[in-house]
């Protein structure tokens, strides 16, 4: 079924600062109205500060928003479209696209602009950190010192190799932290976790580039997944290195790994909190699931997540 046939008012939003965002706007713009997709207002945004009030306003008066942009993207904008069941359409522009790859959206324009037309409807979970979403993963420790060392030219030099050079880089600066861990709902006793090089909580199934959150993990599950890694040695990291691909680094003798609806952080000293990509908040925070949160359109084969809700 062609998305003219379910929607009305579609919007297109990209961020044109984002790897590959300046020269997508136009092409996606093209290639959506040749495909038969509705659109009204575009916007090519260029100071990502502004995206979260475009998004906001388009929100309103359109029941399909098309965004263009990496995770970090993404995650600012399905804080205005998930309270309005406001669809979602992705264009995976950014570096790491991991909400796309745990939906198996296509990381080309062409195939993206494909499923916007001619996909399904799906409802997936969003994490929750404080009153804010979130759609992979949101984590103290190493994966905060990764994104500081990503900068601008590296990602858009190296693309997804960028990640494991920033990754060397921030591992020689780290410096271990202490965590408590609460869980509200009583499913786990509290934890209190000493001489630690990472801290996750994940809602959907990749992070960091394709890095599998663990074997289980989905984005349709009602489940928090969280890890913690302590700082070790060289040779545990090398091990548990091997393994993050795949997830079963959780399974690794010295990760914790549990699954929970709601969690508090807390960290001594103090951690910054890297949530989808960006550094956006600091520990202590309040973690929950917030269940079948946010309309998406996945391909049709797609099988990440289905419709459990009334869209409309």
């Amino acid at each position: 079924m062609a998305a003219e046939k379910r929607f009305d008012r579609v919007a297109l939003v990209v961020n044109s600062g984002s790897r590959s965002g300046a020269a997508a706007f136009e092409d996606a713009r093209g290639r959506l109205r040749d495909l038969g997709v509705p659109l009204g207002e575009c916007y090519s945004v260029t100071d990502g500060a502004r995206l979260s009030e475009v998004v906001a306003e388009v929100a309103d008066h359109h029941d399909l928003v098309v965004v263009g942009g990496g995770d970090g993207t993404l995650s600012t904008a399905v804080d205005h479209l998930a309270p309005r069941r406001t669809a979602l359409g992705v264009l995976p522009l950014g570096t790491a696209n991991d909400f796309a790859r745990t939906l198996r959206i296509p990381f080309d324009l062409a195939g993206a602009c494909e499923t916007i037309a001619h996909g399904k409807l799906v409802d997936v979970d969003l994490g929750r950190i404080g009153d804010n979403h979130f759609v992979n993963v949101a984590s103290i420790g190493l994966s905060v010192g990764v994104t500081q060392a990503l900068t601008s030219r590296m990602k858009r030099r190296l693309g997804p190799l960028a990640y494991p050079l920033a990754a060397s880089r921030a591992y020689r600066a780290h410096r271990p932290f202490r965590a408590r861990l609460e869980f509200p709902d009583g499913d786990h006793p509290p934890m209190d976790l000493a001489d630690l090089l990472q801290v996750a909580v994940g809602n959907g199934r990749h992070y960091g580039g394709g890095n599998v959150v663990s074997p289980t993990a989905g984005i349709d599950d009602d489940t928090l997944d969280v890890y913690a890694i302590p700082r070790g040695n060289l040779h545990d990291h090398l091990s548990i290195a091997r393994l993050l691909r795949s997830g079963h680094f959780v399974r690794h003798r010295n990760v914790v790994h549990v699954t929970t609806r709601r969690l508090n952080l807390h960290a001594e000293p103090e951690q910054a909190v890297n949530v989808d990509g960006e550094v956006v908040a600091t520990t202590p925070q309040e973690f929950g699931v917030q269940r079948n949160a946010l309309v998406v359109l996945v391909p049709q084969e797609s099988d990440a997540a289905r419709l459990d809700t009334d869209h409309h």
